[in-house]
């Protein structure tokens, strides 16, 4: 693998560790950066890439949250160590419909909405989505600021919501923080609880790429699969912080304005060349 491929991978890396945490959709990113940075690589292995190197962005959270995820932590007490244990029943509830409609219909969801007409509607009807529910945000009163306060049912809605994030473009993360705010949660709540969703989903929708593609790796495959992860992984823990910090100050209408401009910049590009 030359010096360039590298960098491709690299810079590959650093937009789904960017995109994957926002709520701005890491495929309309990925779309473009494809037509832009061309890897050297069979069509086959980069759409298995493309989903894979998430797993580096997933490390992050694991990193990032190890404490307050772990149930066997000898530092909680028994009513931590039971509450750790409940938070993951409901992101496991949560995670049930996406996973089941996924593992259905990955095929058919693909072969329909894999394209940029699609990815560009998306971007910008959730951009609209997120200023409206921003509008409607500031006369609603916060139900849920504690995990101890969302029940399995409301976790049971959030998953139905992210059912809607297996349309390219909408964004997993944008998904699910909107139907968590529309629920009741805080945005801290929901910005974590969408963290959290994102472990099992994908590892996963990993697991389904690579059982597709096959296991028969060569080195350089492999090599492009580990720069990607850990370009990710490390742009993931600089992404989360980000956003955890900037939603204590603000709402999420920047990400809507950027959505909408990055929906209408798919499109024009697409239709001009």
């Amino acid at each position: 693998m030359d010096f360039i491929e590298i960098i491709k991978v690299i810079v590959l890396g650093i937009i789904e560790g960017i995109t994957e945490w926002l709520p701005i959709s890491s495929t309309g990113h990925m779309i473009l950066a494809d037509e832009f940075i061309k890897l050297n690589m069979s069509d086959a292995f980069k759409e298995m890439f493309f989903v894979v190197i998430q797993l580096g962005a997933i490390m992050a959270v694991v990193i990032l949250y190890f404490h307050k995820l772990n149930p066997f932590s000898p530092k909680k007490s028994g009513k931590e160590k039971l509450d750790t244990v409940t938070l993951w029943l409901k992101v496991l509830i949560a995670c049930v419909p996406a996973g089941v409609i996924g593992l259905l219909f990955d095929d058919q969801i693909d072969e329909l909405f894999y394209n940029f007409q699609t990815v560009s509607i998306m971007l910008i009807l959730y951009g609209v989505l997120f200023i409206l529910m921003e509008v409607w945000n500031k006369t609603r009163k916060v139900k849920i600021n504690d995990f101890t306060k969302l029940n399995y049912k409301t976790a049971l809605i959030i998953g139905v919501f992210q059912v809607l994030a297996l349309i390219p473009g909408t964004s997993r993360s944008g998904a699910t923080i909107i139907g968590a705010i529309l629920l009741g949660t805080s945005r801290f709540i929901a910005a974590e609880f969408t963290f959290f969703l994102a472990i099992p989903v994908m590892f996963g929708a990993s697991a389904v790429k690579i059982a597709k593609f096959g296991l028969n790796f060569t080195g350089l495959e492999i090599g492009v699969l580990m720069i990607g992860m850990l370009s990710a992984f490390i742009v993931s823990i600089l992404a989360i912080k980000f956003l955890l910090g900037y939603i204590k100050k603000h709402d999420f209408k920047f990400f809507g304005y950027y959505r909408i401009v990055l929906g209408i910049i798919v499109l024009l590009f697409f239709w001009l060349k």
